[in-house]
């Protein structure tokens, strides 16, 4: 986020106002040591009093304030996130006025008209994070020019709030165009449908009944395969991230690459399929009025390995990976195509990262 241009590196500045008004007072001082006149003096200590008085005032009421960051709803990377602040005065005399809190967290500066003395004030703010993951919040800056206006006061307020940025997501105008080809698939003379037929297997899922385990292939591999059979797999997608970066793919492709596969995710579930997201080591599932929350959760602390991986790819299986020098062409679509914003697709990173097998 871009700085306010009432920001500065610092504690204390003149505003306008303060500096005509100081400028003021000195030249009233020097006609007053020229001329001698009482009355002069007199002004001039009038003048220098509620210099020292503004800034006993906006010190004295910035230092007792207290910042806390309230709950966010889903925060996603690039995209302003609705929160709470709320700021405790705990002073016993002053009431502070015009005071403006920024953070490179907030999307925009939050103006508080008045926080009377010992209270609490309470304000929806709009978060902003460029990076998914885990991100830190460990301060934000209040500003005030109260009671006169003569200084622009800055105070650092500490906090200790961490929050979960889910991946950026990419443009939403071609997303609908991406599921064409799965909606396609359901209505095909080939549709999965009811029946005892083994469509494709896939790791074991917690939750997931014991009567589909398909045992010799267990035994082989030495942990637990399932059977998916075609009823199952007839409003459901299975998606695999490869985590694997290798050298010389920078990090933006591979952070376009988790963004692509996000966007997906997140628009598989918005048309009620069954999702299932295979990681490195772990597989996360959400079914129709589930919350998809593990498996952004999993996109979002998904970290770049520097070897490659061994993973189980089922038939009509959703890849994005940085591995991958070009799409191959099957019944499902290339998700990172076309979910780049404005609808660009070509040879960006993200275009060459996605392929279905």
């Amino acid at each position: 986020m871009s700085s306010a241009a009432f920001e500065f590196n610092g504690v204390v500045r003149f505003t306008k106002i303060g500096t005509t008004y100081l400028a003021a007072t000195i030249v009233l001082a020097v006609a007053a040591v020229n001329t001698g006149n009482n009355a002069l003096y007199i002004g001039v200590a009038l003048m220098l009093g509620s210099l020292l008085l503004s800034g006993i005032a906006s010190k004295g009421g910035l230092k007792w304030l207290r910042a806390e960051i309230g709950g966010m709803d889903e925060v996603w990377a690039g995209r302003a996130a609705r929160g709470t602040l709320r700021i405790r005065n705990d002073s016993r005399i002053w009431n502070v006025r015009d005071v403006v809190i920024t953070s490179e967290a907030l999307a925009e500066p939050v103006l508080l008209a008045q926080i009377p003395r010992r209270s609490t004030v309470e304000t929806a703010a709009s978060f902003l994070f460029l990076k998914r993951g885990l991100a830190h919040v460990h301060s934000v800056d209040s500003y005030t020019r109260y009671p006169f206006g003569f200084f622009l006061k800055k105070r650092r307020l500490h906090v200790q709030n961490e929050v979960l940025v889910y991946p950026r997501l990419l443009g939403e105008e071609d997303a609908a165009q991406q599921f064409q080809a799965l909606v396609g698939d359901e209505s095909s003379a080939n549709r999965p449908g009811a029946g005892s037929d083994i469509h494709s297997f896939r790791e074991y899922v917690r939750g997931d009944s014991l009567r589909h385990v398909h045992w010799k292939k267990s035994a082989s591999l030495g942990r637990w395969i399932m059977k998916q059979p075609d009823a199952e797999i007839s409003a459901a997608v299975h998606v695999l991230v490869d985590p694997y970066q290798p050298k010389g793919v920078p990090d933006e492709a591979f952070e376009e690459m988790v963004s692509a596969a996000a966007t997906f995710v997140f628009f598989a579930v918005q048309r009620d399929l069954d999702v299932s997201l295979s990681l490195s080591r772990t597989t996360q599932r959400t079914r129709e009025n589930q919350s998809a929350t593990p498996l952004f959760r999993a996109l979002a602390l998904l970290e770049a390995t520097r070897e490659p991986m061994h993973q189980i790819v089922e038939r009509n299986t959703v890849v994005f990976s940085c591995a991958s020098s070009s799409p191959t062409k099957t019944s499902v679509p290339v998700p990172a195509s076309g979910l780049m914003p404005g609808g660009a697709g070509g040879d960006s990173p993200s275009s060459r990262g996605a392929s279905s097998r």
